[in-house]
């Protein structure tokens, strides 16, 4: 379905001539909160080696191509922020933290023994966007910031398009105004609705059932008209992630979400670690073997490589494709509370719910396109990714805010 562009451009406008008059005196805010908060939040790493790694050189010849990532803060952005700087990447990291935490990318550092570049701000100002953007000198973007909750998006769609497609399309107005043409854009097999038959190929109707992947079709489509109008510039990959899941596998990197969480396993995690009474199942009545919704949930390593071979791609070729980000299986939300309660040894209780607006029975990939575009596949399988977030929950009991364990 068309965006109403009418109604888009006005409130682009609006919030234009909003930010241009605060940009002086919020950059100063963003700049004395940012040393607040990176102060606090390195006193919370427990190797203080950290603060005396290496920053990226602008000027140094041996840099590898720098990439600009928004929302790097947050899940799949802080785990791909890795993956870029463990091959070689300057990465500058563009977040509002606005359900995220700056110590993720600390830890990030911590691991890869390498500094990233972080600017705190928000995509929808096009000014402070544009400014980041230039002075990073980055050569390609890696676009996750957003909001990207289902049922979240059912009960305040007009967040969902605000954040989303007007971000959206600041950025790439920020990235023909810095002439910056690659772009790697995280989307989402939400895209797909109602399965029509499995397992999902790219191929599938696009057709979403709820505002959040409404807001990822628009995107989408925004970007197939950018490319079109000037094919020989623009190289753009789309990924379509199906459910990502499980943590770095030194626990010190994963899913922390603020407030009641969206995702199935880091709720699950909570409930192992107890932080939450039981696990609630929204739908038991499902045209599935167990009464459960089925997903293809991916690994967030594997999911993070993804991104580093679309990039691979856009190197060798332009263009404008969609592929997805998946396993190839199916797994129930009994079974993965089932794997959970194995892999931490605890009895993880559950209630049975209604089902929810939005939702689908079944949803897997058919993820051969990118086996053979992207020569990528997920090799972590659905009790990894329960040991894997079982340690970072344990490592972590209150997520980024509370104490580091050994």
């Amino acid at each position: 379905m068309a965006p109403h562009w009418r109604v888009v451009r006005q409130l682009l406008s609006m919030r234009h001539r909003h930010y241009r008059s605060a940009l002086h005196n919020q950059s100063t805010l963003v700049a004395i909160s940012a040393t607040k908060r990176a102060s606090h939040a390195m006193q919370r790493v427990p190797h203080e080696a950290v603060q005396n790694l290496p920053m990226p050189t602008r000027s140094d010849p041996t840099c590898f191509i720098r990439i600009f990532v928004t929302g790097g803060a947050g899940y799949i952005g802080s785990h791909t922020c890795l993956e870029l700087l463990n091959a070689g990447f300057d990465v500058t990291v563009f977040d509002n933290f606005s359900n995220s935490q700056r110590e993720s990318l600390i830890r990030v550092e911590q691991i890869a023994g390498r500094r990233l570049s972080v600017i705190e701000g928000d995509i929808r100002n096009g000014l402070a966007l544009e400014q980041a953007l230039r002075d990073s000198g980055a050569s390609a973007v890696v676009h996750f910031a957003g909001l990207k909750a289902v049922g979240h998006s059912v009960r305040h769609p007009l967040a969902y398009y605000d954040h989303n497609v007007l971000g959206s399309m600041r950025l790439l107005e920020a990235m023909a105004a810095c002439d910056v043409h690659r772009l790697v854009f995280s989307s989402s097999a939400t895209v797909y609705g109602e399965p029509m038959q499995l397992p999902l190929t790219e191929q599938h109707p696009l057709r979403a059932t709820n505002p959040y992947g409404q807001t990822k079709l628009i995107i989408e489509q925004m970007l197939r008209d950018l490319h079109a109008s000037e094919p020989q510039r623009w190289r753009i990959g789309i990924l379509r992630y199906f459910n990502p899941a499980g943590a770095h596998e030194s626990g010190l990197i994963g899913e922390d979400p603020r407030g009641v969480p969206g995702n199935l396993m880091p709720f699950v995690a909570q409930v192992a670690i107890g932080r939450r009474e039981q696990v609630q199942i929204w739908g038991g009545d499902y045209d599935t073997p167990d009464g459960t919704g089925v997903r293809d949930y991916v690994h967030v390593v594997d999911l993070s490589l993804g991104h580093l071979a679309a990039l691979k791609r856009l190197d060798h070729e332009p263009g404008c494709w969609a592929v997805n980000l998946g396993t190839g299986c199916g797994n129930s939300v009994l079974e993965m509370v089932a794997s959970f309660a194995a892999a931490s040894g605890q009895s993880i209780p559950y209630a049975m719910g209604p089902r929810r607006p939005g939702d689908v029975a079944t949803c897997y990939a058919d993820a051969t396109l990118a086996a053979e575009q992207l020569q990528w596949r997920a090799h972590r399988d659905l009790i990894t990714m329960c040991r894997d977030h079982w340690r970072w929950q344990k490592r972590n009991p209150q997520g980024y805010d509370g104490r580091l364990e050994e």
